[in-house]
């Protein structure tokens, strides 16, 4: 974990550097007032870490807004660092071919930190306000298994949702009436419920604007990431006295046989030293012959699932990038990063999550609710 935070502070620091110099030197009037330019934008620059160690000791309505705005600087971070490289690459290739002369170079970078503010302005602000409007996104999907005397069954899944200092009580009352609207019958959360340190959601007692009255099947969930960077003796307590059902690499049987296999996160033995079980152990206590729905929050090795004789998989962690061109990126290290498919006779679905981490910007992918009618028994089929 050492490394990781390391690594990230380096990275964070050298991209805040690059933007610094680029400012400097695009814009005539920050160098006779350097060093107010360069205190506004170290505070810039700092507020998110600064958040995230205030928060640490206690929340309130200031770290709230820190937090806000240090996600937005994230946001303008890989919007300003992608534009500048793109007018560097332009730079050099204009310099190259002798089309630039030396006199039109500081026009140059005056208009590349215009465009780079403008177009990032115009992105940032268009994900913020797709980040505010969710979607349900409905599968239709067939599990050739008996269930008892029970032929269908609606779930509604729900990733990521990241309750904190950004997703708060409005983010969490939308998601109850999308809920009554589709009226489900079980709820299923996929990780990730808290966005790591849980004073913010303590201090509004966030859950407990979580309903669902109608979903006789119950509700139940699994850690992600996020519930250990936090504490999870901490986050899960917490979950579970909302009457939510947290699965620790456990089995339940529900009605018609249907059993809902829970797993640990993956990233669990990072902070608590105890990672989760290997799947096919934990499926030894699985009777495969009647559907299995497994939750697992990370969708890594999938062939593990196809395997062991999951029906159906259910995992969130990537938000589909949630920042476009980041999609492109997670669409390379997952086997499925957003979606559906259909790998034998195991159906994975990878939702892009309820809520955000970082920026409240989606520019790259839709905050939704998963809703999946599944048929047991019948003729396969998908969406």
């Amino acid at each position: 974990m050492a490394v990781f935070f390391i690594s990230v502070l380096t990275i964070y620091t050298l991209i805040n550097l690059y933007l610094y110099f680029k400012g400097l030197n695009a814009i005539p009037a920050l160098q006779t007032h350097k060093l107010l330019y360069a205190i506004s934008f170290l505070l810039f620059a700092a507020v998110f870490i600064i958040a995230k160690i205030i928060e640490a000791q206690h929340s309130s309505l200031i770290t709230d807004v820190l937090n806000i705005f240090g996600g937005f600087w994230l946001a303008f971070m890989l919007y300003g660092f992608l534009f500048f490289i793109l007018s560097d690459i332009a730079l050099l290739i204009l310099k190259v071919t002798g089309t630039l002369s030396s006199d039109t170079i500081p026009l140059f970078r005056k208009w590349s930190f215009i465009l780079t503010a403008g177009l990032s302005f115009i992105l940032i602000t268009g994900g913020f306000i797709n980040a505010l409007i969710p979607v349900v996104k409905e599968y239709n999907i067939t599990i050739n298994k008996p269930a008892g005397g029970k032929k269908s069954m609606r779930i509604a899944a729900v990733s990521d949702i990241h309750l904190g200092s950004i997703i708060r009580k409005r983010s969490i009352k939308k998601l109850s009436s999308i809920l009554k609207e589709i009226n489900p019958d079980m709820v299923l959360l996929l990780g990730d419920i808290i966005d790591g340190e849980i004073g913010p959601v303590l201090r509004g007692d966030l859950l407990q604007y979580f309903t669902c009255p109608k979903c006789n099947e119950g509700l139940y969930a699994i850690t992600g990431n996020h519930e250990y960077i936090g504490g999870v003796n901490r986050t899960i307590p917490y979950i579970e006295s909302k009457g939510i059902r947290v699965l620790k690499d456990e089995i339940v049987t529900l009605e018609g046989g249907i059993q809902l296999v829970g797993r640990i996160d993956r990233d669990a033995s990072r902070f608590s030293g105890k990672g989760p079980l290997p799947l096919n152990e934990l499926m030894k206590k699985a009777d495969t012959s009647k559907p299995v729905i497994l939750l697992d929050h990370q969708p890594f090795h999938i062939d593990e699932s196809v395997n062991s004789g999951v029906d159906l998989q259910l995992s969130g962690h990537t938000h589909n990038g949630q920042m476009w061109p980041l999609n492109y990126i997670t669409k390379m290290i997952y086997d499925v990063s957003y979606g559906y498919l259909k790998k034998s006779n195991t159906h994975i679905i990878v939702s892009s999550g309820y809520g955000l981490w970082g920026p409240r910007v989606r520019s790259g992918s839709r905050s939704e609710v998963l809703l999946i009618n599944i048929k047991f028994d019948g003729v396969t089929g998908k969406e």
